[in-house]
């Protein structure tokens, strides 16, 4: 037998055996359903909210279920605290934990917390809703730009919205629908205790172990069926956002997004007025260009958004303008309006701060106007390098020059041809008038 058979001899021997013990190992875990594998303990994913809702956390939240379903764990644990958010991500979210194929349990904690506006719709639409000690749930009225009531149809049209929206989440789940829809109405805020006997949350838990023991041995319904938790004695895996997601949290966050902005539009106008230094445009097209992705995520205003580049570019005329201030002054309002509109508030509850504005709007100005009076100042200086720099300049005349008859003369390190209506002998000094091409026009210095 030649090696070749020989080594293909083998290999389908080899694979024979293999086939024969896997087919005998079904068969045995067949026939013995005593040695199954052993049974996995109980566990339970947790994942942290700290910060506003938007498009980032509804993500986390939607992957964190999926892993926790495919995965086997027990309930997937939401540990928040937020100021609010976006509407539209809260609602996603809310829709999300409804039909949430494992039982959820949102965790108001640690102490000092709150489930502020959009984190109240969050908190009601667990199937296990629990606050730590010191904890605060409420304040959901919705506002427009600047925080200030919404008028008219329109504000009752999407106060009605949202305190429906609310109570129907407190009614699938069996809990306060009265308190939610003045929460809504009224922006009224309640501690652990108050919302524990209002039946606004299930459970006030020091910890996330007091939190398991105690929510162990509650019926939840999950996707249509009947759930007894037993999670006292449940392992606790945490899950963190992904990079993208990450960033994504980051650009959703107003204040990151404005000065964003301003360092974008700040490097670009650096890199316009001295071409050629490189770092601030390509730092300023990057930050613009984050800046841009964001708006993506969040409600910009646009008429805050014009209103800004507009005051912008009032700014840079007013260093190269001779407007007595008025460019400037206009600037600075139109910036100003502009950054206190930028954020849609009556689409979500998050805006800018207004120390911020205040701040970068000084700075803004300040940089713009210095930057211009350097360019200006540069401008009317006379030129010193190039052609342009050798005239004015006092040059010794190495070849004589006569009228109609050109001759040498050493300037600016050169040696130039140079033409003259004075009689110059060697050695003379000679002031450069004009240049035409490579021939210098002279005089008697």
């Amino acid at each position: 037998m030649s090696a070749r058979a020989r080594f293909v001899f083998v290999v389908v021997a080899a694979l024979a055996i293999a086939i024969g013990s896997f087919t005998s190992r079904r068969i045995l875990a067949a026939d013995a359903p005593a040695k199954a594998a052993p049974h996995t303990p109980p566990w339970v994913e947790l994942i942290t909210i700290d910060g506003s809702i938007n498009p980032a956390v509804a993500s986390y939240i939607d992957d964190s279920l999926t892993s926790a379903n495919t995965d086997g764990a027990s309930a997937l644990v939401i540990e928040l605290d937020t100021p609010g958010g976006l509407l539209n991500s809260a609602e996603k979210i809310v829709k999300t934990i409804l039909a949430a194929p494992v039982p959820v349990i949102v965790y108001v904690a640690p102490s000092g917390a709150s489930a502020a506006s959009a984190g109240v719709f969050i908190t009601e639409a667990a199937h296990v809703a629990a606050m730590a000690p010191g904890t605060t749930i409420g304040a959901a009225h919705p506002v427009e730009q600047g925080g200030e009531d919404i008028k008219g149809a329109m504000g009752q049209k999407i106060e009605n919205f949202t305190a429906t929206f609310a109570r129907t989440i407190a009614q699938q789940r069996g809990r306060n629908e009265d308190w939610v829809e003045q929460a809504v109405r009224h922006s009224i805020a309640i501690g652990e205790r108050e919302a524990l006997a209002k039946n606004v949350v299930d459970i006030v838990a020091p910890d996330i172990r007091s939190l398991l023991t105690q929510a162990t041995g509650r019926k939840v319904q999950v996707e249509g069926k009947t759930v007894t938790l037993a999670l006292a004695d449940a392992a606790v895996r945490r899950i963190r956002m992904t990079p993208g997601q990450q960033l994504l949290n980051v650009l959703a966050d107003p204040n990151i997004v404005y000065l964003l902005m301003m360092a974008g539009l700040i490097g670009l106008y650096f890199e316009f007025a001295h071409p050629g230094v490189i770092f601030p445009g390509v730092a300023g097209a990057i930050c613009l260009l984050l800046a841009l992705a964001s708006f993506q995520v969040l409600p910009v205003n646009l008429t805050g958004l014009l209103l800004i580049f507009l005051g912008v570019g009032m700014l840079i005329s007013e260093a190269f303008v001779t407007s007595y201030g008025i460019l400037g002054l206009g600037g600075v309002t139109a910036f100003v309006i502009g950054s206190l509109f930028f954020i849609d508030t009556s689409k979500t509850d998050l805006a800018v701060n207004r120390n911020i504005i205040y701040g970068a709007a000084a700075a803004l100005t300040l940089i713009i106007l210095g930057i211009g009076y350097i360019v200006a100042r540069e401008r009317r200086n006379r030129a010193t390098t190039g052609a342009e720099g050798i005239i004015g300049e006092v040059g010794e005349v190495r070849e004589a020059i006569a009228p109609g008859t050109p001759g040498k003369v050493f300037v600016h390190g050169e040696i130039w041809r140079a033409v003259s209506a004075d009689a110059l002998s060697p050695g003379a000094r000679a002031r450069v008038q004009s240049i035409n091409g490579l021939e210098l026009q002279v005089q008697k210095a």
